[in-house]
């Protein structure tokens, strides 16, 4: 079997103006979808969060106003999320952050809140690498040597989080796959 056959799985993140999901916003979001096939179609969008980007955060993700300042409202782009992650897995590295910020994001929107299934990469990881020297993920891409797929990705960035997640998420996958058949 092979691992996505598990799925549809939407690996997903966000990029945001802090830590709070309550007084705070998302400016992007990044997602990419594995159909049972293995087909792979992809989601980004930055996000107009109605305010200023504090700097600090800027030094994070390089986000800035300008970037956001044409970009669609949360509400819109929220809606597309949904209809691209229908009927599939939500799939983030720390999910309770992201998660946390969409659901808080859909319903000060007034848009339906997700209640389909959610896997958590590094709960996953945990349980299928135990003993990893740090579980963040810049450190997991330099452990488990994750590919870029073009030479503009940019840590701390949706787009390029996403990327890297999806592949933890078939590795730890593969090695769930292996440990049933082995056991």
């Amino acid at each position: 079997m092979n691992w996505f056959e598990l799925g549809p799985f939407t690996v997903f993140d966000v990029e945001t103006t802090g830590m709070s999901p309550v007084n705070d916003r998302i400016v992007q979001i990044g997602a990419v979808r594995i159909d049972r096939d293995g087909h792979i179609s992809r989601f980004q969008t930055f996000i107009n969060p109605g305010r200023k980007i504090p700097s600090g955060v800027i030094c994070v993700h390089h986000i800035t106003d300008e970037m956001v300042c044409t970009a669609p409202q949360f509400v819109r782009a929220g809606r597309d999320f949904l209809d691209f992650a229908k009927d599939s897995t939500l799939v983030a590295h720390n999910a309770r952050f992201d998660l946390g910020f969409l659901q808080e994001s859909l319903s000060r929107t007034g848009l339906p809140l997700w209640k389909g299934r959610t896997l958590d990469t590094l709960r996953l990881l945990k349980t299928t690498h135990p003993g990893l020297p740090s579980y963040k993920l810049q450190s997991l891409r330099a452990i488990f040597q994750l590919q870029d797929n073009c030479d503009t990705m940019q840590a701390h960035r949706a787009d390029a989080d996403v990327e890297w997640t999806l592949q933890l998420l078939e590795i730890a996958l593969k090695a769930a796959l292996k440990a049933n058949k082995d056991a």
